[in-house]
């Protein structure tokens, strides 16, 4: 069964940066939207930031200054780089992709990953 596999939290103080990386952990036939959420502590998970096959990109408002999304449709990853990185920015980091695994499949299931966690720290 493939899952999302993230990689990249960790502790870092405010100021600091990180990338998270998420890819499937198998062979998949392709992948439509990919999608970094966050919860923080007592929070609702919140969409952080998206990206489709075709490379159209959303990065949540209040921390576009500062995210930048990428992906790469060779390697079927989705990145997130974070600069700046303030105490609110400090949760659990998901990745989430609409997959097909093979041609025959007419629509994308949805794939969520454990998650990853960042703490900024002050």
């Amino acid at each position: 069964q493939v899952r999302l596999v993230e990689s990249g939290g960790g502790l870092v103080q405010v100021g600091g940066s990180l990338t998270l990386s998420c890819a499937p952990s198998g062979p998949i036939f392709a992948i439509d939207d990919m999608r970094w959420y966050r919860q923080a502590p007592g929070l609702q998970r919140e969409l952080v930031a998206s990206t489709t096959e075709s490379g159209t990109k959303y990065v949540l408002d209040r921390v576009n200054d500062r995210f930048t999304v990428f992906r790469d449709n060779d390697k079927n990853t989705i990145n997130l780089q974070m600069n700046s990185l303030q105490p609110e920015d400090t949760g659990v980091y998901y990745c989430n992709a609409e997959i097909k695994m093979s041609p025959r499949d007419y629509y994308a299931m949805d794939y969520w990953g454990g998650g990853t966690l960042v703490t900024v720290s002050s």
